[in-house]
């Protein structure tokens, strides 16, 4: 009997990955797992992905596009006349605010690089594509720093299982960019402390 089409299998395992990862975490991964959870032959989960790191990697990758589409949901980000510390608390506060179900998946899937090393170049990539985006208003090595001050937060944010402090974000954030009209995002013209004392 011919093999039955069917081109959605392959999303369908990746979805059923996501779902049993969000469930029982990566521990309780597995191709028989993942196969019981999309309703497929367990023979389908290892044609389409050899290894468990394979589909580690597929389902990062999907999980990484919930912070992409929320920052496509802000083009703010890309005007250079807005205030990008104001904008990125608002794009975190946005991601944060909904479902934490989906972030704490992605950030399960994104700290599983640490044991994973096949993940670590998809695990970047997430740096690396927000990095490119915040570039273009700033500098790479400010870039750099504002990702890890997104990540660093939404990580207390998580972990601590507090609410989301949209205003304390912006103010850390402003220390790194400081907002339109000012020097160092505590006012226009304001001095640093020091120098004010």
């Amino acid at each position: 009997m011919p093999r039955r089409h069917d081109p959605e299998r392959r999303q369908r395992i990746i979805d059923a990955a996501i779902r049993v990862v969000a469930r029982a975490g990566i521990a309780g991964l597995s191709h028989r797992s993942v196969a019981a959870e999309a309703d497929v032959p367990l023979g389908s989960t290892t044609y389409h992905f050899a290894t468990l790191d394979d589909l580690l990697v597929a389902a990062l990758r999907q999980a990484n596009e919930g912070f992409a589409k929320v920052v496509a949901a802000h083009p703010a980000l890309s005007d250079p006349g807005a205030d990008l510390p104001a904008e990125l608390a608002r794009v975190l506060g946005a991601w944060l605010g909904g479902d934490r179900t989906g972030v704490e998946l992605e950030y399960e899937l994104y700290l599983a690089a640490l044991r994973r090393p096949a993940l670590r170049p998809v695990a970047a990539e997430w740096a690396e594509g927000v990095g490119a985006l915040l570039a273009a208003r700033t500098d790479p090595v400010t870039a750099r720093a504002l990702v890890a001050v997104l990540d660093g937060i939404c990580l207390q944010v998580l972990l601590t299982d507090t609410p989301y402090d949209e205003e304390y974000a912006r103010q850390v954030l402003a220390r790194l960019v400081p907002a339109p009209g000012t020097r160092d995002g505590r006012g226009p013209g304001s001095l640093p402390p020091a120098a004010a004392g």
